[in-house]
């Protein structure tokens, strides 16, 4: 670790001490272990940057409201160019010297290159895409970006895109904006790839990474990483070695093939006429066993790889270092799935492969009765993968056990693909984030795999061969849903604020630049 990264810890330290500023800072963190003294002009710097992350705060927040204010829902082509652009715009004010558009088949990726002539680059992994949202069902204005109280935290912003993943993302670009402020250079070139389609899949994010300038500096790396913010209301953070893949898929049964009525009938004569209902939830059935723990799919298991001797070790030590009743909590559940055992469903987040019901539609589900057969239901289905599995061979099997089983006439069209990832425990980048994390007092937990799924595996496997972590301090949740949340100005001292995460990423960035490859 550097004696940058050292002294700048301190330095927000005494500056929160002088000012009353909450930033968060793990009360373990006076504990960390000694260093070496750092040099007069290091500490001078560092004070500095403290002070210029705390007094550019108001500015910061107010950058993450406007950027809120423009959603990009992909889903819906909702802001498409309008978002790239806000999102190009973002990353000039932050320092990058050379920005782009990417144009692609889809919604187009922004490229942004920091020169700051150093001798490594990293590569940072950004999207400018959000979910769907309902605003009827917010406490507040969904693309406002109110700060409200949340008991046992602080002041948490409630936004759609907040916490996924405008926030995080935009705690690290206040670092970068600390730099500029304090006419310095980042230790490191960053490379950075936005993309606005990860929320369906990111169907055509390697067109963009195809891009020569993109692939030439994504080659030129030693790493890549993704904002997050990682810490549960405790403390811990989990660094994930990898991620699950995934396919989503939308699944119509209608009358028009044959199996039902083409149009509603009155359902008197649900006597004599098949329901399209029925038979997309006989379907739907044949995929999972009865409490749902395994997928039936014909094949679907064949070329699971069974977990290392080290990831069964990591979930062990999960089970015994993280609190269950708070992850119970805060999925907002009193038991896992079948009544399995703790250290079990720790396993199955990161080794089994799921078949998920997003939501079913079909006929009449207004006030009161209708009496109808329905002619259509539809059905949209996610797959969580794991490693061996990849997401063509899954469609695949998914089509092929349908039409096997007397489902030929459901219609299938796949919306998403994504194969699982994995990344080296013993990677620069991956020991980077630990140390890091060690050097602030901050409890930490290595996760064989993230269960959820994003486009990793491009960066990891399938075009380039970079290390790849999710990696950030603060917290955050209600992902894709209602009153999406990130804490902002944290009374927790466990869990890190707006602030403190940035002062994270400088630290994170100096050790990168210096660590042993």
């Amino acid at each position: 670790m550097s004696h940058t990264s050292r002294s700048l810890r301190r330095a927000m330290l005494r500056l929160a001490g002088a000012t009353g500023l909450a930033l968060a800072l793990p009360a373990t963190l006076a504990a960390s272990p000694a260093a070496s003294p750092a040099t007069a002009t290091e500490v001078a710097q560092d004070a500095a940057m403290a002070k210029i992350i705390a007094g550019q705060h108001d500015e910061m927040i107010a950058r993450l409201r406007d950027w809120i204010a423009l959603p990009t829902i992909a889903a819906e082509g909702l802001n498409i160019e309008e978002g790239a652009q806000m999102m190009e715009k973002v990353l000039r004010d932050a320092g990058f010297g050379q920005t782009r558009i990417v144009p692609t088949s889809g919604s187009p990726s922004v490229f942004g290159y920091l020169d700051a002539g150093a001798e490594r680059t990293i590569a940072v992994y950004f999207m400018y895409d959000v979910k769907q949202y309902d605003a009827e069902k917010w406490t507040t204005p969904p693309l406002a970006g109110e700060l409200v109280a949340r008991e046992g935290l602080g002041e948490v912003m409630l936004a759609r895109g907040a916490i996924n993943t405008k926030g995080p993302q935009m705690a690290f670009l206040a670092a970068l904006h600390a730099y500029r402020k304090a006419n310095r250079l980042p230790p490191v070139n960053i490379a950075l790839i936005a993309e606005g389609e990860e929320e369906v899949g990111s169907a055509h994010l390697a067109e963009a990474l195809a891009d020569p300038e993109v692939k030439r500096r994504l080659d030129q790396s030693i790493g890549m990483f993704y904002c997050s913010a990682a810490q549960s209301s405790d403390g811990f953070v989990s660094v994930d070695l990898g991620s699950k893949g995934m396919i989503e898929a939308e699944l119509t049964a209608h009358g028009a093939k044959g199996i039902g009525p083409d149009h509603d009938i009155h359902s008197g004569y649900a006597a004599v006429a098949d329901s399209p209902v029925w038979h997309l939830v006989k379907a739907l059935s044949s995929m999972t066993n009865a409490d749902g723990t395994q997928v039936t799919i014909d094949g679907w298991n064949d070329n699971v790889r069974a977990p290392t001797a080290r990831e069964e070790e990591l979930i062990d030590l999960r089970a015994a270092e993280l609190d269950e009743g708070l992850m119970k909590e805060e999925f907002g559940i009193e038991r896992w799935i079948a009544g399995v055992d703790y250290r079990t469903a720790l396993d199955r987040m990161a080794n089994a492969p799921t078949a998920n019901i997003e939501g079913i539609s079909g006929g009449y589900t207004g006030e009161g009765g209708k009496t109808i057969l329905p002619s259509s239901a539809t059905a949209k289905m996610d797959f969580r993968l794991v490693p061996g599995q990849t997401a063509e061979d899954a469609k695949a099997k998914l089509r092929a056990h349908l039409d096997a089983h007397g489902f030929a006439d459901i219609d299938v069209t796949f919306t998403g693909g994504l194969d699982p990832s994995q990344t080296a425990e013993d990677a620069a980048l991956t020991q980077a984030l630990i140390a890091n994390l060690k050097a602030r007092g901050v409890p930490y937990s290595l996760d064989p795999r993230n269960p959820t799924s994003g486009p990793t595996y491009l960066f990891t496997d399938k075009l380039f061969s970079l290390p790849f972590v999710s990696v950030g301090l603060g917290l955050g949740g209600r992902f894709h849903v209602p009153d999406e949340f990130y804490l902002i100005n944290s009374t927790n001292p466990n869990v890190a604020g707006f602030d403190e995460v940035s002062g994270f990423y400088i630290d994170l960035l100096e050790d990168v630049a210096t660590r042993p490859l």
